[in-house]
């Protein structure tokens, strides 16, 4: 066996050590504690609730890596409110395979700087993805928001409990609010208040008009009156707000789509290019001057997509 093969051997075995060494170290994090998170019930585990038989967890040490970062509450508040069945240290883990597949196919057409950049658009799909997602969902939620009022007011004539009412919505009503008073469900299972419960749907669903009937629950909760009356109202308000933000939203359809084409075709160019012919775009990587256009092309662009973004975004 020749030297370098050694010398590679004994390299690869002192990487795994140290590895090893750093999963170790880290503090460990009790998966029931992970699971009870998005409940709020993290303090009732703390407080002497019975600690069920640890499951084992994929990707740990990547999770506890993104934690040491500070990036793992906001990437599963991300996964969560996107509705995406990923675990942090599985998302952590989709970002460091794009980014190695990106790097790879750039570097061997155009060179490391054209990788890099390939790497970053890579790393940059499962954000845009969820962000969409979640968008999706929100619009899906507002929609049906008035529908699921006026069937939780329905409930709560015919006699149903507040509780009740809900754990009807959560089998008739569809996705995405089904899912979601579902969860709601399971807190008040858990032990959670239902107002705190409902709060924290809010928190996920991020929307003003069911932040307005949280708010309106609370209040009945504590001051008393006809919820009932109040609900039907806010229904009223909420259906026709719908009804105006949609003739909006197709009065600036195309402003919106416009915004996009402008601001991604540059990019799609530029990779293109990089691809058909390799060292096209050495030149403005050169030293001098040269090197701060590509930064002024690319601020423009994004200056130009934000004021047509902010022009169509017409609050209702």
């Amino acid at each position: 066996m020749s030297g370098e093969a050694i010398v590679a051997i004994l390299v690869g075995l002192a990487i795994f050590s140290l590895f090893m060494s750093i999963r170790q170290l880290m503090p460990g994090k009790d998966p029931v504690e992970e699971r009870l998170r998005e409940y709020g019930l993290t303090d009732y585990i703390r407080s002497g609730g019975r600690q069920q038989e640890e499951r084992p967890e994929r990707f740990r040490l990547l999770e506890r890596l993104a934690r040491g970062f500070g990036l793992a509450e906001k990437w599963r508040a991300l996964l969560l409110r996107a509705n995406v069945p990923l675990t942090v240290g599985e998302f952590t883990a989709l970002l460091l395979g794009l980014c190695a597949v990106g790097f790879a196919i750039g570097a061997l057409r155009g060179g490391p700087l054209v990788g890099a950049m390939v790497a970053g658009v890579f790393c940059f799909i499962p954000f845009f993805y969820m962000k969409q997602r979640q968008v999706k969902r929100k619009q899906a939620f507002a929609a049906q928001l008035p529908d699921v009022l006026t069937l939780l007011v329905g409930s709560l004539r015919a006699g149903y409990g507040m509780s009740q009412a809900i754990e009807l919505l959560a089998r008739e009503v569809p996705e995405p609010a089904a899912t979601e008073f579902q969860r709601v469900i399971r807190s008040m299972s858990l032990g959670l208040p239902l107002q705190k419960a409902l709060q924290l749907m809010a928190e996920r669903v991020e929307s003003d008009d069911f932040d307005l009937v949280v708010t309106a629950i609370t209040v009945q909760y504590e001051m008393g009156g006809n919820l009932s009356t109040i609900l039907e109202n806010i229904s009223s308000t909420i259906r026709e707000r719908v009804r105006v933000l949609r003739e909006v939203q197709v009065l600036t359809a195309q402003q919106r789509m416009t915004g996009n084409v402008l601001a991604g075709l540059p990019v799609f160019l530029a990779v293109a290019l990089s691809f058909i012919s390799p060292g096209y775009f050495n030149p403005f990587f050169e030293p001098g001057w040269p090197r701060v256009l590509p930064l002024i092309a690319g601020g423009m662009i994004a200056i130009g997509f934000l004021i047509i973004r902010k022009i169509v975004d017409i609050k209702v």
